[in-house]
């Protein structure tokens, strides 16, 4: 049985480029190419026209005739997860936290458990996940435990010792 609605689709892949057209104009956006072709192999091709999406706007035609120049733009490659760990030499515990210097113990308590929750081992235990995530993971909660040590620690102390010179001190019990 045929279906009456059907339409002959290609696959296509996008690859980001400049286009200098007549007049001097460039369009900077995605150029369509069919899978397994090469932008250079549609822009030879038989095609009129190359299908063309500005960033940010909607599909259009251009005409191969109105190309002068194609620049393809070269995206940066995202940071692998290994480099962003062995960049985590920085040790600030403020910034890890998301806390502003001078936070209450309260704020700082509530910032360690949000992270510790997100980053905590237990949560993604069922999970299939690289082993370059889970380092990834495990190196999170190891740094998120050690800002709040840092951070906890002078408080609690200094909130201690205020605790201990508003107490009366006695050297021997009332008589009564």
């Amino acid at each position: 049985m045929f279906e009456r609605n059907k339409v002959d689709t290609v696959e296509q892949q996008s690859v980001a480029v400049e286009l200098t057209i007549d007049g001097g104009e460039i369009l900077s956006g995605r150029a369509m190419v069919g899978i397994g072709r090469t932008l250079a192999g549609a822009l030879n091709g038989a095609d009129m026209f190359i299908e063309f999406e500005p960033w940010g706007g909607e599909r259009v035609l251009i005409s191969k005739a109105t190309i002068r120049a194609v620049k393809i733009v070269q995206a940066a490659k995202p940071e692998s997860l290994k480099s962003r760990v062995a960049a985590m030499d920085g040790f600030d515990p403020h910034t890890i936290l998301g806390v502003k210097a001078g936070a209450s113990l309260e704020e700082i308590k509530s910032a360690w458990h949000r992270l510790s929750k997100t980053y905590h081992p237990d949560r993604y235990a069922s999970a299939e996940l690289p082993i370059e995530v889970l380092d990834y993971l495990a190196a999170m909660a190891r740094r998120v435990n050690a800002a709040y040590a840092a951070l906890e620690g002078p408080l609690h102390a200094s909130r201690k010792a205020a605790a201990l010179r508003s107490a009366a001190v006695y050297a021997t019990p009332p008589r009564g």
